[in-house]
């Protein structure tokens, strides 16, 4: 097992995106998307700062290098305030699962990125992981529709989901796949934790700047009295920045940026259970295919 230890580590990002997805997109329906990322953020920081010194002995990463602050630094910006950004507002226009279906689009652009920057090339089996991976994911976001005039024949590939909404989704992944390679870059065999913590610290202060901006630090006030919404920004600070982002390091750190990305995409998949019990989802046909030839394609990854 200790040699899948990368693999298993975006497994458990997965499970843990799962549920730091659902629950900013219920704080940020309540609250506003751009309060609920620097309000997760900031409990992250102190999350990082309470662990890392029980860990490290040090409350702040100071004895990370000038050049691992430089490239993390750069990851949290790119992966935090722009991509996740983009990704959050996404979670409020189109919801958590639709967001993160068109997020499944990370491990082709991460493993691009990772051979254009880091020089990693997937193995032919890597590749056929990532390929029946996709494949599955794809069988659960698209459907097939007939055409409304009854004059043509035949069956359109169509989406009932905002054009805005997939946009700025797309742009989370982006933000994703190239914060991940940056992160792989700027940590080398730096304590996955503490790289996390920088990019939480630089994250934090993006967003705060731009709340500064355009002025909606009063908003940042009325989000904290609300208590329904702070409780799930709480829950899904552990599980996000927290947990979901220092896992996500462990696994590019043990493995290749592309394979790891291509594992922790199966959020969709695994979104489902949940979405059935909790908000009484229906689940068709397709959608259990698609699960199932998912999961075969994550098991390729531990041939």
């Amino acid at each position: 097992m200790v040699m899948y230890f990368g693999e298993i580590a975006a497994l458990l990002t997965a499970v843990f995106w799962t549920v730091t997805s659902m629950s900013f997109e219920s704080a940020g329906k309540k609250i506003g998307s751009l309060q609920v990322n620097l309000i997760r953020l900031v409990a992250a920081f102190f999350i990082y700062c309470a662990v890392n010194y029980f860990r490290r002995g040090m409350f702040l990463p100071l004895d990370a290098s000038v050049e691992s602050w430089a490239w993390l630094a750069l990851s949290g910006l790119v992966g935090f305030v722009i991509g996740d950004l983009l990704l959050f507002q996404s979670f409020v226009v189109i919801g958590a699962r639709i967001a993160m279906l068109i997020m499944a689009l990370t491990p082709p652009i991460t493993a691009l990125v990772s051979w254009l920057i880091l020089g990693e090339v997937m193995s032919p089996m890597n590749l056929v992981g990532m390929i029946v991976t996709l494949i599955g994911i794809s069988i659960v976001i698209l459907k097939r529709e007939k055409h409304e005039d009854v004059t043509k024949k035949g069956h359109k590939i169509s989406t009932n989901y905002s054009i805005k909404g997939i946009l700025l989704a797309f742009g989370g992944a982006v933000g994703q796949g190239v914060g991940l390679v940056l992160s792989k870059k700027g940590m080398g065999d730096y304590d996955a934790f503490a790289a996390s913590h920088i990019r939480v610290i630089t994250g934090m202060v993006g967003f705060a700047i731009i709340i500064l901006f355009t002025k909606r630090y009063g908003k940042i006030w009325k989000a904290l009295q609300h208590k329904s919404a702070m409780k799930r920004v709480a829950l899904g600070s552990v599980f996000g920045p927290f947990l979901g982002v220092s896992f996500s390091l462990l696994a590019i750190q043990h493995t290749q940026a592309g394979i790891a990305a291509t594992i922790m995409s199966i959020v969709p998949v695994l979104i489902i259970p949940p979405a059935i019990l909790f908000f009484h989802e229906k689940v068709n046909w397709k959608e259990i295919i698609g699960a199932v030839i998912t999961v075969g394609g994550v098991a390729v990854f531990f041939l």
